[in-house]
C-alpha cells in the first residue's frame, strides 16, 4: 500500500463526543423550529431547517470526520478545513436562525429557570452588543485568522490536541461573530445600515489574500511539520503549500465576494427609502426579557 492509500485508509476515525454534541444540536434545533414552524410559517421556513442542516454536516465532515485526521499530513487538506470553519459553516448556521430556534428548542424548565434571568441580566445584555458590534465582529475574525496563521500558533496546535481544538473553536466562534452583521438573522436588527457590509467584506477579503498569496509564492515551507510530514497526493510540501494558498485565495476570496456583489446589488435595485440603524440590537429575542415560548 502506497504512503497516499496508507495515510487515508488509518485516518478513518470518527469523533465520537463530537458527533454526539452534533446530534444533540439538531435535536434541539428541530424541536425549536417545529415550534416556531407552527407560530410563524411566514418567516420561518424549510430553507431555515435545510441551512442549519446543512451547516451541521459541514461541521461534522470538518473537524469529526477523517479530514480531520488527514490535516497533520498535508497543509491543502488543513486549508479545505478552515475555510470550512470560517467562511461556509457559519454563513449556514446563522441562515437558520440558530439563537431563535436553540432557544425555542430548549425544555422549558432549562429556558424559564435558567437562562432567562440570565439573558434579562442588564450587564450582560451590554456585553453582548459590544461583542455584535460589526467593528468588533470584523477585528476579532481578522485578529483570529492571522494569529493562528502564525508559525508559532499554527504549529503549537499541530503539535497538541488542545490547542487545536483552541484553534477550531476560537476559528468557530469568531467567524459565526463575523457573518452576523453579513447574514443577520431573523429577527436581529442591523447595526449598520446595509452598504456598510460592502467594505466590510471586501476589507476582510484583502487580508484573506495577502496571507494565501504569501502561502503560494513563499520559497519556503512556512509550517516545519508539513517539511517532515508523509507526502501524499504525489505533491512536495512546497507544492502542498502553493495549493493550501489558493484554497484560501480562490473558494475564500468567492465566500467574501460573493455576499459582496448580492449586497451590492441590493442596495443598487433598492428604492430611496433610508432605513435608519437600530442603537441597540440585542441577538436574542424578546420573550427571554419576558414572553413565553410554548
Amino acid at each position: 500500500m502506497n504512503s497516499s492509500a496508507e495515510a487515508l485508509t488509518n485516518s478513518w476515525n470518527i469523533n465520537s463526543w463530537i458527533t454526539a454534541l452534533i446530534f444533540l444540536s439538531l435535536v434541539i434545533y428541530g424541536r425549536g423550529w417545529w415550534k416556531l414552524r407552527q407560530r410563524r410559517p411566514d418567516y420561518f421556513g424549510s430553507r431555515h431547517l435545510l441551512a442549519f442542516l446543512a451547516g451541521e454536516i459541514a461541521l461534522f465532515f470538518a473537524i469529526a470526520s477523517p479530514l480531520h485526521e488527514v490535516t497533520e499530513i498535508s497543509l491543502m487538506v488543513h486549508m479545505i478545513q478552515h475555510v470550512l470553519l470560517m467562511m461556509v459553516i457559519p454563513p449556514l448556521i446563522l441562515l437558520g436562525a440558530p439563537h431563535l430556534a436553540v432557544l425555542f428548542g430548549l425544555p422549558n424548565a432549562i429556558l424559564h429557570g435558567v437562562l432567562r434571568p440570565i439573558l434579562g441580566c442588564t450587564p450582560l445584555k451590554r456585553l453582548m452588543l459590544l461583542l455584535f458590534h460589526p467593528v468588533n465582529c470584523w477585528i476579532a475574525f481578522v485578529a483570529t485568522t492571522l494569529a493562528w496563521h502564525t508559525p508559532v500558533m499554527f504549529e503549537l496546535a499541530l503539535r497538541s490536541e488542545f490547542w487545536h481544538a483552541v484553534e477550531h473553536t476560537s476559528f468557530l466562534a469568531t467567524a459565526l461573530l463575523f457573518w452576523w452583521p453579513v447574514i443577520q438573522p431573523w429577527p436581529s436588527r442591523a447595526r449598520w445600515p446595509r452598504w456598510a457590509i460592502i467594505p466590510y467584506l471586501f476589507l476582510a477579503d484583502f487580508q484573506n489574500t495577502a496571507l494565501s498569496a504569501f502561502l503560494i509564492f513563499c520559497d519556503r515551507v512556512v509550517y516545519p511539520t508539513y517539511a517532515a510530514a508523509p507526502r501524499i497526493f504525489g505533491m512536495s510540501a512546497l507544492e502542498d503549500q502553493a495549493a493550501a494558498g489558493a484554497i484560501m485565495w480562490v473558494p475564500g476570496s468567492c465566500a467574501f465576494l460573493i455576499p459582496m456583489l448580492w449586497i451590492t446589488m441590493k442596495v443598487l435595485t433598492s428604492d430611496c427609502r433610508s432605513v435608519r440603524p437600530s442603537s441597540a440590537s440585542f441577538p436574542f429575542p424578546p420573550f427571554c426579557e419576558g414572553g413565553t415560548a410554548k
